[in-house]
């Protein structure tokens, strides 16, 4: 065999090893494309009103469930959130909403919920609900919460997931973003989804 037909074989060998190994879009965050139901919810924002998932159709929506009197990973996630967000091109921004579950209906009042969110910037909304609700929904998307006993002043903690879920503009799941992940990473993940609400 021939010096060129060697170089021509190991071209073509690599050239093979690569398209039998390109599994599609590499994510930063977990991707659970079919893995959990689209996106659906009916549940009370920030000024009193009731609203459903489908009111925010065609945009990419963060989940996320917490409470405005958690005193460490709640602010970390939103500020992270709000951050990767605001990295994007204003076009990519609007089509991308950040929706705040809070799990402790009895504290968080439209009012409270509607400072907390605002404290974060734009494009992040405040829902909570009745209880039973709010485990019918947590449950849909295999996580819990739970709350500590009240101390002599009636404050308690809420025990909950500090992941969030990500849902393309037609309601699917797509990722699950983990802690560890950087502004930078969660950011190039929504460009690529909110690229796809677009149409880009």
């Amino acid at each position: 065999m021939t010096r060129h037909a060697v170089l021509w074989l190991i071209v073509a060998t690599a050239s093979l090893l690569t398209a039998c190994t390109d599994t599609g879009p590499q994510w930063h965050g977990k991707d659970i494309s079919g893995l959990m139901p689209e996106l659906q919810f009916q549940l009370t924002n920030s000024r009193g009103d009731t609203v459903t998932a489908a009111e925010s159709l065609g945009n990419v929506r963060l989940l996320y469930f917490g409470f405005t009197s958690c005193p460490d990973v709640c602010p970390t996630t939103l500020a992270k959130l709000s951050r990767a967000v605001r990295q994007l091109p204003k076009s990519q921004q609007e089509a991308i909403t950040t929706l705040f579950v809070s799990v402790d209906p009895k504290r968080d009042t439209p009012e409270r919920l509607a400072s907390y969110v605002d404290f974060f910037g734009e494009g992040i909304v405040g829902l909570t609900g009745e209880e039973p609700a709010l485990r019918r929904l947590s449950k849909r998307y295999r996580t819990t919460f739970g709350y500590d006993e009240p101390d002599e002043n009636g404050n308690y903690n809420v025990s909950h997931s500090s992941a969030v879920y990500v849902f393309d503009h037609k309601g699917r799941a797509r990722l699950l973003l983990r802690p560890d992940l950087s502004p930078q990473q969660i950011s190039e993940d929504l460009a690529r989804l909110a690229d796809e609400a677009t149409g880009v």
